[in-house]
């Protein structure tokens, strides 16, 4: 057991340390639908970036990026403009790599859509669209230098650069930093204030936050009149869950983000104790001590995937969808993008939610918390 949580630990802290206008020809179907997260609206369903610039999960190599590009372009066409990343996202040299590509790939995906207006109905035919502009939500990591507020809007400003853009949609604190240093998560809370301040976000969020960390945070930009947009957290059918986290988001006003909606790819129906992640990759070893104990839920998520005729994945974030949260898996290929867009455009039923729900309850070993998450 001591072994488990010392892997388990390695793997979320190798998960910690990882404004421009779209324009859409006329008739183009967007099939993503919007929703409300404080004072912004942002698309129905997210992409995460967590694996673009990740060798250690995810075997990232930059020979990847094109087919990386041809999932981003796929997404956005069908309407997706939330895309969560970080400072942090990208091991070793790649270090802020998914920030890089997301500020590339929206210059080129404008660029062609323009091109491709152009040629068809003349300079100046093409239309604009605010609602399908890209909106880049980035988590900050609270490294142990980054102990003031100016630090923090300095990180904020590195950001930016990195995308080529004057302006994140929202500006996030990666984890917070109150179970081993409750003066640096002051000077962060400010930080994230001064930021919406000075004009560099539209609003403001929160990563591995519990709903009393939540409510604090809430109070204090409130104080500030400092809109909150987002709080994510681990949320899936592997999870451990209550409502609490999703009252709390009410209460602050904000929506819930659920990342890692699939469990590291655990609920594709891809792994069994047979066919694991490769060695050397942490997800191999967790796997094979998550699978035994999920084997029912799995089952009854075949079943549910064949019942309404969808992929074992596609519910998965259908379901996370129906509890009212907004999913952000990644996508590093076009058949990852289009199997996440295949998870919208209908609703399981209630009693397939139920099911999916007394499944989840059965497990009896949950997906491990990130070690950042605070109550």
């Amino acid at each position: 057991m001591a072994s488990s949580a010392i892997l388990f630990a390695s793997l979320w802290l190798a998960l910690a340390a990882q404004t421009v206008t779209a324009l859409v020809l006329p008739g183009a179907k967007t099939i993503v639908g919007r929703v409300s997260a404080g004072p912004i609206e942002i698309s129905a369903l997210g992409c995460g970036t967590w694996s673009w610039g990740n060798r250690l999960l995810w075997d990232y190599d930059p020979s990847q990026d094109k087919e990386i590009y041809r999932a981003y372009r796929e997404i956005r066409d069908a309407g997706v403009t939330i895309f969560d990343t970080g400072d942090s996202y990208g091991t070793l040299d790649l270090n802020g790599r998914a920030e890089i590509l997301l500020g590339q790939f929206e210059r080129r995906y404008l660029e062609e859509k323009s091109n491709s207006s152009k040629s068809m109905f003349g300079i100046g035919s093409y239309v604009s669209n605010a609602s399908n502009k890209q909106q880049v939500a980035t988590k900050l990591a609270p490294y142990p230098w980054r102990v003031t507020r100016g630090s923090y809007v300095k990180a904020c400003k590195e950001s930016l650069k990195r995308l080529e853009q004057d302006k994140l949609a929202i500006a996030q604190t990666h984890w917070s930093t109150a179970n081993y240093n409750v003066f640096q998560e002051g000077a962060l809370w400010e930080g994230l204030g001064d930021m919406y301040d000075e004009g560099l976000c539209e609003a403001v969020g929160v990563s591995n936050y519990g709903p009393i960390q939540l409510g604090k945070f809430s109070n204090r930009m409130k104080e500030r009149n400092v809109p909150i947009a987002v709080a994510q957290v681990q949320y899936s059918l592997m999870t451990a869950r209550n409502n609490e986290i999703l009252d709390a988001c009410d209460d602050a006003g904000c929506r819930l983000i659920s990342y890692s909606p699939l469990c590291l790819g655990l609920l594709t129906g891809k792994y069994n104790l047979d066919n694991l992640p490769r060695e050397g990759n942490p997800r191999r070893q967790l796997f094979r001590e998550l699978l035994p104990g999920a084997q029912q839920l799995l089952g009854t998520l075949d079943a549910v995937a064949k019942d309404v005729g969808k992929t074992q994945s596609q519910v998965a974030i259908n379901w996370a969808i129906s509890k009212g949260t907004v999913p952000i898996p990644g996508a590093r290929n076009l058949q990852q993008a289009q199997e996440n867009l295949g998870a919208v455009g209908w609703k399981l039923s209630n009693a397939a939610v139920q099911e999916l729900d007394n499944a989840s309850a059965g497990v009896n070993k949950k997906m491990i918390e990130n070690i950042f998450q605070t109550r």
